[in-house]
């Protein structure tokens, strides 16, 4: 593995050493403090240009564009939020995926598989374990953003999201977030159409370089992808991972998602 990840800048392998430790520590106060964590560049440079390369024409012939106007939680209705009330106010979403199946014996499937990282990923978390998903499409997923798409603001529905960047646009393509904008005892719908209105200071922007993995607590997060501009794609890798084993989706989930059940 350590011809494909930066293990001696980041020893997730060891974490039984003082150097993983810290490791560890390190992400879980990055995880506290901002709601999120990276690796930067843990993916050697070649090895993620080589991913970039292979998967640009696969993108572009074989992709699902998945094209939605939605609000924030996926949902038509939500619970305590009357009908009509601004954090129901819906956005536009539009981008091009490739699943799991789609990708093959990838340097991503092998990251992704390999038991080391869900561990680093289990003890930053402070989880007993983690498992990767059983799905056969959604375990993994390259997303592409041309000019002027985006994935618009909303709330995943796991506890956190672990992505990986391939590919970075000419400009724009950036992660924009508001951390810790609800709670499970408290939906903040008020807060949630502050950000949508863009009066809440509290957002931030941050551009990631390719190869790095990034990790945040996307259930509780606000957050979207500005739109890129240029004619180089933003390029993104989603990792899932689940507490239990066997995690899969449903063929109507499937369905909305990929525009296939398989």
């Amino acid at each position: 593995m350590r011809h494909l990840l930066d293990l001696q800048r980041y020893p997730i392998d060891r974490l039984d050493t003082p150097e993983g430790q810290a490791l560890v520590a390190r992400c879980q106060a990055d995880l506290a403090a901002e709601g999120m964590f990276d690796l930067e560049e843990l993916v050697h440079r070649q090895v993620i240009e080589a991913c970039a390369q292979e998967l640009r024409p696969q993108l572009e012939r074989e992709s699902f564009t998945h094209q939605r106007r939605h609000n924030v939680y996926f949902q038509k209705t939500v619970p305590g939020a009357p009908p009509g009330h601004p954090a129901l106010h819906e956005v536009d979403t539009t981008h091009h995926t490739l699943c799991a199946d789609q990708i093959g014996n990838s340097a991503l499937g092998r990251i992704y598989e390999w038991p080391p990282l869900a561990r680093f990923l289990a003890a930053v978390m402070r989880l007993p374990t983690l498992h990767v998903m059983e799905d056969p499409l959604a375990r993994i997923n390259v997303i592409a953003y041309r000019a002027g798409e985006t994935l618009n603001w909303h709330f995943d529905r796991s506890q956190f999201t672990t992505t990986l960047l391939i590919q970075a646009p000419e400009s724009g393509g950036e992660f924009q977030y508001r951390s810790d904008l609800r709670s499970d005892a408290e939906p903040n719908f008020d807060g949630v159409a502050r950000v949508l209105r863009g009066e809440d200071e509290a957002v931030r922007t941050r551009a990631v370089t390719p190869g790095t993995l990034n990790v945040f607590k996307g259930r509780n997060t606000l957050h979207r992808i500005t739109p890129p501009v240029g004619q180089r794609d933003r390029m993104i890798a989603i990792f899932s991972y689940y507490e239990r084993p066997g995690v899969s989706f449903s063929a109507e989930e499937r369905r909305g998602f990929y525009g296939r059940a398989g």
